[in-house]
């Protein structure tokens, strides 16, 4: 593989981009008319323009993508996270066409991508699923006897999709019908497709994810869990590896389902296995990602890896050289995804320019950025600029180092998440480990945010005042 096109756009297409360098491999961009001049851009060694800035004209347009990979003599693709990294048409177009698709085969990506089609799969390997119905459901009425059946709370869910659309938390008989309705309306919608199902809500779950990799010889390894259950809107927000709560027995019996999962679908690459974690700490099956996660690095600095390098050997067809024996948590890792919004206003996007941007720089501090002082940010896209990651040996020692590196890191010209990530890294819930993916809805309000700036601002002046009075007596005291 002598050269790959990064079929994706800001920090994930550097990241790859950078890994492929290390490995010798060129690279090509590809870009919307909005980020003409964008740092993914000035660091590939080819980069092609293919559309206008709606993605739905630029990084949506998979045959587009295959053609320029195809008149640039391009050897694989890879997809990043998000656009078309979970399409199976698209990973079939490039297969198609003699490309190598840097992730699965279409296959497992049609069956993971459908809920109902990946419970059907995994059926077989004993993993628990939580309570509910495998068939898709459009009669309220069968809602209702569902739900009487595996008892209220239950979740309606969209069968085609993710982020929390399709999604509805039903408490009460009465209204089943009229929630179902918006479920199967907001799925249509977002996704093409209608189709919902019902189980059980699990009440304060938590969200615990497996990353795994899988190889073309049967080799399928786990790089322990991450902890994503800070979350705003069914997103995460802050993730973390290892997870506080897990014990070493529990662990592995986690990392075994996750396995069978990728084997249930004949799985190649890298992709995440999902599972919801209940206050008695049983696990349930949620779902399965095709592709990197976001919070990919603080698997990579637990576990030693590069699973970017690993996603591209493994599509070479190389077999993998690790053990599972041989893996080992080392240390704690900490990120926050840096959003351009605003948390005293329910997170909405921030839109405007970069005019201060400065990024933490130190041992241990790692920012996958796709952003540059003087940048718009542009409305068409995922309002994300970078993902700030810390490590340290111990969980404590990666909080504080995150605190620190939030407030090295300067942005003027928009809103972001970092002073939310303060304020989770600050508070005691989180400290503790104790806490589910209803943080933000406990803990969390705007209020609560503006006390904080108004008490550590309070508590600066006091130190500067302090400092000042000391510097005076120092000057009045007499020569010797």
């Amino acid at each position: 593989m002598k050269k790959i096109l990064v079929a994706n756009r800001g920090e994930i297409a550097i990241r790859v981009m950078r890994t492929a360098k290390k490995m010798g491999i060129k690279t090509v961009a590809v870009y919307s008319t909005a980020d003409r001049n964008a740092p993914h851009v000035k660091y590939a060694d080819e980069a092609v323009c293919i559309g206008e800035a709606p993605s739905n004209q630029s990084y949506l347009l998979g045959s587009k993508i295959v053609d320029v990979a195809k008149s640039l003599n391009v050897d694989g693709i890879h997809p990043g996270y998000g656009f078309l990294s979970e399409n199976a048409d698209f990973a079939e177009t490039v297969e198609n066409n003699n490309i190598t698709f840097i992730g699965p085969r279409s296959k497992a990506i049609k069956m993971m991508g459908d809920k109902l089609a990946a419970k059907d799969a995994v059926k077989n390997y004993d993993i628990p699923m939580v309570p509910g119905v495998d068939h898709a459901i459009t009669d309220p009425n069968e809602a209702v006897e569902i739900a009487k059946k595996i008892g209220f709370p239950i979740l309606i869910k969209a069968a085609a999709g993710g982020g929390g659309k399709g999604m509805r938390v039903v408490n009460e008989e009465k209204d089943v019908v009229e929630q179902m309705e918006r479920a199967i309306s907001e799925a249509t919608s977002a996704f093409g497709d209608g189709s919902v199902f019902v189980e059980k809500y699990v009440t304060s779950p938590r969200h615990i994810e497996i990353q795994v990799m899988a190889d073309m010889h049967g080799n399928i390894l786990h790089f322990f869990e991450r902890e994503c259950s800070v979350q705003r809107r069914h997103q995460k927000v802050v993730e973390e590896a290892p997870s506080a709560v897990l014990t070493p027995q529990l662990r592995e019996r986690m990392g075994q389902a996750a396995i069978d999962v990728a084997r249930s679908c004949d799985y190649i690459g890298a992709g995440t296995v999902e599972f919801l974690l209940d206050a008695d700490h049983n696990f349930y099956f949620l779902e399965m990602n095709t592709r990197l996660q976001v919070e990919h690095p603080v698997s990579e600095l637990i576990a030693g890896v590069d699973l970017v390098e690993l996603q591209i050997r493994v599509a070479r067809g190389e077999k993998l050289d690790i053990k599972q024996e041989d893996l080992k948590i080392n240390g704690h890792a900490l990120e926050l995804r840096v959003y351009a919004e605003d948390p005293l206003n329910d997170f909405l996007p921030s839109v405007g320019n970069l005019e201060v941007y400065k990024l933490p720089v130190g041992k241990n501090i790692r920012v996958d950025n796709g952003f540059e002082e003087g940048m718009d940010i542009p409305i068409y896209y995922d309002p994300m600029l970078s993902k700030l990651i810390t490590y340290g040996e111990t969980r404590d020692e990666a909080i504080q180092l995150m605190i620190h590196a939030i407030e090295n890191y300067h942005v003027k010209g928009v809103q972001t998440t970092l002073p939310f990530g303060k304020f989770v890294c600050q508070h005691e819930a989180f400290r503790s480990g104790n806490f589910d993916t209803h943080f933000v809805k406990k803990y969390y309000s705007p209020e609560k945010l503006e006390a904080q700036h108004t008490e550590e601002a309070q508590i600066a002046a006091l130190i500067a005042v302090k400092q000042y009075l000391e510097d005076q007596k120092l000057l009045r005291l007499p020569i010797q």
